[in-house]
């Protein structure tokens, strides 16, 4: 599935008040990617919604946000590993419920078992790979669709890997299940094509600093390579106002920090 690509505007800068009045639900908000959007989130104005399945790694991420004095984040704990539909719906309703409205999810969580052969791979690691990475983020998308479409601007972003875009050996059902994204967002973007208000793409971090990138990466340097912070104007661009026109695309981080295009992390 080839989608357009997109980069970020040179010298893009977010304004300071980019977020101000919305509320952006970031999963896997605990460590990592997810961690920094959020909290580049709510430095910008956003009221952001915490999720993740670990409550004291959320309660971090909650205690930096608001110890740099923004607006106070809502912590919703779920394990997508085991997540049902009663679920989904009650975490939307709750979303509702306490703060009546949701202007964007920025979907960070990801389940990623190591590289190693496909025939190592049972039927338990597809399952969770394929619930983890496309199932729940897609149902969570569907239980929230009511509070998105009446959002005056609404954004998902999806993170995406290398390894799904190009498949190589080694990466499983973590990269199937990835490409898999590609399509979703091309169908999905296809039937809101009369729909101004909400959109959906694609982000490409390429190689950085998190514990993703140690755990498929284990002998590398974690000193040589970005810290994950320097992605943030990515990330803001594409959940805010600025990007409106661009859907059902990537957004490619690596052209700007230094990277060709088509480089494989």
């Amino acid at each position: 599935m080839n989608l357009a690509r997109a980069i970020l505007p040179t010298k893009y800068q977010a304004a300071p008040d980019l977020l101000t009045g919305r509320v952006i639900l970031v999963t896997g908000a605990g460590q990592g990617i997810g961690k920094v959007a959020a909290r580049a989130f709510a430095r910008h104005g956003a009221t952001v919604i915490l999720h993740g399945r670990n409550v004291g790694k959320l309660e971090k991420t909650y205690d930096e946000i608001v110890a740099e004095g923004q607006l106070q984040p809502a912590i919703l704990p779920l394990d997508f590993a085991k997540a049902t539909q009663v679920e989904l719906d009650a975490f939307a309703q709750s979303i509702h419920t306490t703060l009546g409205r949701l202007d964007g999810i920025f979907h960070a969580a990801n389940h990623f078992a190591g590289t190693m052969p496909m025939a190592s791979h049972d039927l338990d690691s597809w399952q969770l790979h394929a619930r983890v990475n496309l199932a729940v983020p897609a149902a969570l998308c569907i239980a929230c669709w009511p509070l998105l479409t009446r959002a005056p601007d609404a954004s998902i972003v999806f993170l995406t890997e290398s390894h799904a875009i190009a498949p190589v050996a080694y990466w499983g059902p973590f990269a199937v299940t990835f490409n898999a994204l590609a399509a979703m967002v091309a169908i999905w973007t296809d039937e809101l094509a009369a729909d101004a208000n909400l959109r959906i793409n694609l982000c490409l971090p390429g190689p950085v600093n998190s514990p993703m990138r140690t755990k498929s990466h284990p002998g590398e340097l974690a000193s040589t390579l970005p810290a994950a912070e320097t992605l943030t104007q990515h990330f803001l661009y594409m959940i805010g106002p600025d990007a409106a026109p661009i859907r059902g695309q990537i957004l490619d981080c690596r052209q700007t920090m230094g990277a060709a295009a088509t480089d494989i992390a």
